[in-house]
């Protein structure tokens, strides 16, 4: 066969269907027989969406995700998108086509060395030294992305597509990750039996390992808390009673004040990052004292953020299994209390429940100013600005069962954790660690490529939203239909709370004249319905889902908001600045 053709039936044996990026030469010899084995390559606006739209795709269906494009500067348009599916684990695969071996390093056209750019944000770089190693290098890179849980690059020298090779087409191997060792469960038995208010994180290897069940039942066993950990709300269904919310930036208060009671913590498929165990609310929530039990099938994680007790290197649903056969086995110090933290539970969930309805806009003086401000606008008729959590409320009432949410960065989004909540998994996808904008149009779009049948839903501030809108084209062009949320309140908003909080309000580079987002969907062949009225909120997003559902319609919904702020951002990374030179003296 041709290397082209080795290539591609080996992707064929890992089940790939689909394929997001830009048509190129590098790779047209293999491209002229993707339709032939099967494989659809959507072809986007910019190849950073392509990247985003594999991982979605990965990060619904379980599946590798695959991007490609046009060697030199399609490939390092890729990186960004590349960076975010590392960070949510996501089992990516970029085939980076290369400028051709006759001619590398002359500097021709299109040249440049792809394996260095993507090397701190992929587990495994396949680099084809042979065409003969066609089949083999594309194997071990969709192995790899499994196995590794992250992005994975085949990079494949231009000339290598052609010729005449004999090889064999690899078969597809599952790793089996198991339980853990015996010690370490032992260690983790002896925690758990003599635990008083045991407290579980749900993190992201739960949903990919569809352990959401097991974890259920542990935690109803021990009658334990279940918080989410940070962007990783669809981790544990929200109508369980035992279900409090996300931690981390703008999460639930209550899952902060019952985790900050816990004497032993299980953090199960969670490498406990940094951000989403921070102070929120003026809340240090995180038990010092408390003994920690972490399980990460990852072993390099165990321990890395957090001083933990015991560390379980393996699968989070057979972990989950194998903990619960031996508390189910064993008399429990928590059983005596059950009833009580039943009831501790529930009152501060309804506590916060509260809070979030009275909590109509934020109280700080600068948002107190802005919301006067918005009040006298008034640019546009009868219309009025809107305050970002009433409408955050009114879309949570929306909100269709079965949903897919992607949300981009910023300072409304982050402010939509406490509104989001999910009954299944693989229905929440954020920008995790990278946080990077133009995430959440092109990555929900991906997902919507993968699960068809879901309703399919991208939040997005005005500033993000203009890093990604023009894949609107995209979703139009190729019947993929979305509803994509856009909160337009005219400024970079969490960085503009920074300069609130820390530099007394000297604005610089964060106010944002837009034009209407509903019009420029509308001239991108969407549907685009501009709110202005809260009663309106939750029939118009209504009305979007049912288009995308009933109709096949891409629809840009422009939620017109007021220019008030949540928290910072990053209160822990910032200070009140301290200037030295004289003519500096009032910047302080």
């Amino acid at each position: 066969m041709t290397p082209s053709e080795a290539f591609v039936e080996t992707m064929v044996s890992y089940g790939v269907k689909d394929m997001f990026g830009i048509m190129g030469s590098a790779f047209m010899d293999a491209m002229d027989i993707f339709a032939p084995a099967g494989i659809r390559l959507i072809p986007v606006v910019h190849e950073q969406g392509a990247a985003h739209m594999a991982d979605g795709y990965a990060r619904v269906s379980g599946k590798h995700g695959v991007v490609i494009g046009q060697n030199g500067p399609g490939i390092s348009n890729c990186v960004t998108g590349i960076a975010a599916a590392y960070w949510a684990h996501s089992p990516v695969v970029i085939v980076t086509p290369e400028a051709g071996t006759n001619t590398m390093g002359l500097g021709g056209f299109q040249e440049c060395n792809q394996l260095p750019m993507f090397q701190e944000f992929t587990k495994y770089q396949g680099h084809v030294t042979n065409p003969a190693r066609m089949a083999e290098y594309t194997s071990l890179c969709f192995e790899r992305a499994m196995t590794e849980m992250g992005p994975t690059q085949l990079n494949i020298p231009r000339d290598y597509f052609y010729g005449e090779v004999t090889c064999e087409i690899p078969a597809p191997r599952k790793l089996d990750r198991g339980h853990g060792g015996e010690k370490a469960l032992e260690e983790a038995l002896e925690l758990l039996s003599k635990a008083k208010f045991p407290v579980i994180i749900s993190g992201g290897g739960v949903v990919m390992s569809d352990a959401v069940e097991e974890c259920k039942a542990l935690a109803e066993r021990l009658g334990a808390p279940v918080v989410n950990s940070y962007q990783h709300n669809d981790s544990f269904p929200a109508s369980h009673p035992l279900w409090c919310g996300p931690l981390g930036y703008q999460g639930s208060k209550a899952g902060m004040k019952l985790i900050s009671q816990a004497d032993v913590v299980i953090a199960l498929g969670t490498r406990l990052g940094p951000f989403g165990t921070l102070p929120q609310y003026g809340i240090d929530y995180w038990p010092a004292n408390a003994k920690i039990i972490q399980i990460d099938a990852d072993h390099k994680m165990l321990g890395l953020v957090k001083k933990i007790s015991v560390g379980i290197c393996g699968d989070a649903k057979a972990v989950a299994k194998e903990l619960l056969a031996r508390v189910n086995a064993h008399e429990l110090a928590s059983d005596a209390t059950k009833d009580e933290r039943a009831a501790t539970i529930a009152a501060e969930k309804a506590t916060w429940e509260a809070e979030l309805d009275s909590w109509t806009h934020e109280t700080d003086p600068y948002s107190l100013d802005m919301i006067a401000e918005n009040a006298k606008e008034k640019t546009f008729t009868g219309g009025e600005y809107l305050h970002p959590r009433q409408v955050l409320r009114e879309l949570e009432k929306a909100m269709p069962e079965d949903v897919m949410v992607s949300t981009d960065i910023g300072n409304i989004n982050s402010v939509a954790h406490s509104y989001l909540r999910f009954e299944k998994p693989r229905s929440f996808f954020a920008p995790m660690s990278f946080g990077n904008c133009g995430y959440a149009l092109p990555t929900i779009i991906g997902a919507k490529t993968a699960a068809p049948e879901r309703p399919a839903v991208s939040y997005a501030g005005d500033g993000a939203w203009g890093m990604s809108m023009m894949e609107i084209m995209t979703a139009v062009r190729h019947e993929i239909p979305v509803t994509a949320v856009v909160f337009h309140n005219r400024q970079w908003g969490a960085e503009k709370k920074n300069q609130v909080e820390f530099y007394n309000r000297r604005f610089v580079a964060g106010e944002l004249d837009n034009a209407s987002f509903a019009d420029i969907a509308k001239a991108m062949g969407a549907e685009g319905i501009v709110v202005d009225r809260l009663e309106d909120v939750g029939p118009a997003f209504k009305r979007a889902i049912d288009m995308q559902m009933k109709e096949g319609k891409t629809c840009v919904l422009e939620i017109m908001c007021t220019r008030e702020l949540g928290d910072p951002f990053r209160r822990d990374a910032l200070k009140r600045p301290v200037r030295l030179l004289e003519k500096y003296k009032d910047y302080v």
